[in-house]
């Protein structure tokens, strides 16, 4: 059976939660937005484009690696919402739901690096 890109949750789950958050940043004032902004989209964005060059690898070892940038970028993304929520970019409830967005593939991604972890000790 060949799986796509397209049928791992993790990745999709990490496509919405980016297409949210530039949604948001978008409609910020100009600095803002070329500060904070554009350090959060991009570490948003890299959460699926680790997953997706990961997936692309020949070898479980590296897809594993650029999970674990992945999982780096979710830090990053906390981080950059914080201080969004802080600044009074974000209200409090919109920080709290993708907060908890990015918990639950944050427990999903891990999921993940273990299960390509059982592949790397099979071969």
């Amino acid at each position: 059976m060949n799986y796509k890109l397209e049928d791992l949750e993790i990745y999709n789950l990490a496509e919405i939660i980016s297409d949210k958050i530039w949604n948001i940043v978008v409609n910020w004032e100009y600095l803002a937005k070329d500060t904070i902004g554009k350090q959060l989209c991009r570490a948003a964005d890299s959460i699926s484009a680790n997953i997706a060059e990961g997936y692309g690898r020949f070898h479980y070892k590296e897809n594993k690696n650029f999970c674990y940038y992945s999982r780096g970028s979710i830090l990053e993304v906390k981080s950059f919402l914080r201080k969004s929520k802080n600044r009074n970019l974000i209200p409090e409830e919109i920080y709290a739901e993708l907060y908890a967005e990015l918990q639950t593939i944050h427990l999903k991604l891990n999921a993940y690096i273990k299960y390509i972890g059982k592949n790397l000790n099979k071969t």
